[in-house]
């Protein structure tokens, strides 16, 4: 493949910069923060059940006439393995978010993107940090039985 550039290396594609490209490239990039925020969906349902099922087997075990349970402790290491599944889905779909917006950003794309430089905000950045703080307090006040 030849170097239109002559900069040493050829790129994957080469994109032209028109309209159509353009938009696709829109498209592309608000399917990226759909894929992100369906992750932090996913994280905060296994947080909020990790969460949960702990909770409903402590207040179980403190209810008249319920005997004791074969494992008294099973639910809460489920609770603790939910909530971990949980964070670790919600960094690890940050690093994917971080990485597909910087591929988009760099090589032939920029051409496409319409700005020189990253111009779109977004307050998912700031929800995920929250969201991974919310797992990281639940995490912990499940394990040191705060709650």
């Amino acid at each position: 493949m030849s170097d239109p550039h002559g900069s040493g290396h050829s790129d994957r594609f080469e994109a032209q910069p028109t309209a159509n490209n353009h938009f696709a490239w829109v498209r592309t990039r608000l399917a990226v923060e759909r894929t992100l925020m369906a992750y932090m969906r996913t994280a905060v349902s296994l947080i909020g059940f990790g969460f949960a099922i702990v909770q409903f087997f402590d207040r179980l075990e403190q209810m008249p006439g319920v005997s004791t349970a074969r494992y008294p402790d099973a639910a809460r290491y489920l609770g603790l393995a939910l909530i971990v599944c949980g964070i670790l889905a919600m960094v690890i779909s940050v690093w994917d978010y971080r990485w597909t917006v910087r591929y988009l950003w760099g090589g032939g794309f920029a051409t496409i993107a319409g700005m020189k430089r990253e111009g779109l905000r977004t307050p998912l950045y700031a929800v995920a940090i929250a969201l991974i703080c919310v797992g990281l307090f639940a995490f912990f006040a499940v394990l040191l039985r705060l709650v």
